[in-house]
């Protein structure tokens, strides 16, 4: 990693794990421990923010999407370094960098003592701070690593490598697939990617998606005047790849989007509830739960019990 990247990281409170990894502490990580509320996947499925490590192993990605909240001139690539960590560098390096990027928290007055404690030692690996994952060439080592240290993981991935996904050697406790665009030509507008065939490569990777042994969730992120249309089309997405979970969450005005897209492309919580019952229309799902603050809501094909995973 360039120092100059480095140091930009670091000013934006990243901590920076090895030659190519880092972590970084949630708002929502945050508000938990002030006891200020919850972030919407401890709702929906009982993931604990306090004990959320929000981590990548790679900056480097193959889309430029122009609601992402990075600065994609910064990490759009297709290949990774020669200097590879190894699984256990990374994941040690993160619980490193989380407890240091935490030690404020230690003087904060409105800070929950217990709570801070149990977030010295992360639970939850969610595999989606920056970058493309599937372009670590060991994520499934990765994977499997957390898996016997008795952790959970959460892999996001954009789907431009359906055989990474095909070769991971251990699934991730929850597989999310980000699909921005119901059909190629919005894919093309908002992805930006720079592999050629994106559009085929996601499909391909959603085709996998009935045969994986493990949860999978759609993440749909709603551009307003952008993507929230053809709600036929968005639920032809969701047949293909009959999804345990589907989230359809607003596009939010952050970061370096805020230099793409305007404050009016971010659609308001009840137009999301209102574009979703539009999808349900046209596909056996349904909507069994929202979270207001975070505009996005949970569709599934009927609201089960055991989607509230349960741990020790």
């Amino acid at each position: 990693m360039e120092p100059k990247f480095k140091q930009l990281l670091e000013k934006q409170q990243y901590g920076v794990v090895g030659n190519h990894s880092s972590c970084k502490i949630c708002t929502w990580t945050k508000k938990s421990l002030r006891n200020e509320g919850t972030c919407y996947k401890e709702t929906f499925y009982g993931i604990r923010a306090h004990l959320c490590c929000q981590m990548t192993p790679t900056f480097t990605c193959c889309n430029r999407c122009i609601f992402c909240w990075r600065d994609t001139s910064l990490h759009t690539a297709i290949k990774m370094g020669d200097k590879v960590d190894t699984p256990d560098e990374i994941i040690d390096g993160c619980i490193k960098a989380q407890i240091k990027l935490l030690s404020g928290f230690g003087g904060n007055e409105l800070a929950n003592k217990d709570k801070l404690k149990e977030a010295q030692d992360p639970m939850h690996f969610a595999i989606s701070l920056n970058g493309e994952p599937t372009l670590y060439p060991r994520l499934g080592e990765l994977i499997k690593r957390l898996h016997e240290r008795g952790k959970t993981s959460f892999l996001v991935t954009n789907g431009m490598f359906p055989d990474k996904i095909k070769e991971l050697i251990e699934l991730p406790t929850q597989l999310y697939v980000s699909v921005d665009a119901p059909n190629e030509e919005l894919f093309n507008k908002i992805d930006n990617p720079v592999l050629d065939k994106g559009w085929d490569r996601l499909m391909k990777t959603l085709k996998l998606l009935p045969e994986l042994k493990t949860r999978t969730t759609l993440r749909f992120t709603i551009i307003k005047d952008y993507n929230m249309c053809n709600p036929e089309q968005w639920a032809e997405v969701i047949k293909l790849s009959q999804p345990m979970f589907i989230e359809v969450k607003a596009y939010m005005y952050v970061g370096a989007s805020q230099n793409r897209l305007q404050i009016e492309n971010m659609p308001r919580h009840p137009e999301i509830v209102e574009f979703s019952k539009k999808i349900c229309k046209h596909c056996d799902y349904q909507i069994v739960d929202e979270k207001i603050e975070s505009r996005v809501v949970l569709l599934m094909k009927e609201d089960r019990e055991d989607r509230i995973m349960k741990f020790d």
